[in-house]
């Protein structure tokens, strides 16, 4: 049975939108300046130094730690990226993939206990519906320009 105020196609493009909305406000509390500094990064260090799975322990050493001014840079402007491509609805499927894969990056980094993990449980989920639901279909620029 069809919602009389709003068809599914609406629904999922509402869930992507609130999902855009949510990475923007990741992206905008963040401490930019002492990110910039290093300091989200060492906090990171510090976590994946901690970290029971020598996977993360390693990967971590190897990716971010050589590089960390880069790195913090990546997950900022990441953030602001993903939820302006889904807010605005650019690249949808690139932006929701990417989503998930930094969501998954958060979720593995702190599994054990260092956060409250709803948050990126949730937003992966809402990632992985908005994919499979095609949800950039409606009120996109992706569908727009007819792409996808």
């Amino acid at each position: 049975m069809e919602s009389i105020w709003l068809g599914g196609a609406e629904w999922l493009a509402v869930l992507r939108i609130g999902l855009g909305l949510w990475w923007l406000e990741s992206w905008r509390h963040k401490d930019k300046g002492a990110w910039f500094e290093g300091t989200g990064i060492e906090w990171a260090a510090g976590v994946a130094e901690k970290h029971r799975w020598g996977a993360v322990r390693s990967g971590f050493d190897v990716v971010v730690k050589p590089r960390p001014k880069a790195m913090a840079y990546v997950v900022v402007y990441a953030e602001l990226a993903l939820g302006l491509g889904l807010i605005l609805g650019v690249l949808t499927p690139v932006a929701l993939v990417g989503g998930l894969l930094l969501n998954l990056l958060y979720l593995v980094l702190m599994i054990h206990d260092w956060a409250e993990q709803g948050q990126n449980s949730m937003m992966a989920l809402i990632s992985v519906v908005g994919l499979f639901g095609m949800s950039w279909q409606t009120w996109s620029v992706d569908s727009a320009l007819g792409l996808f």
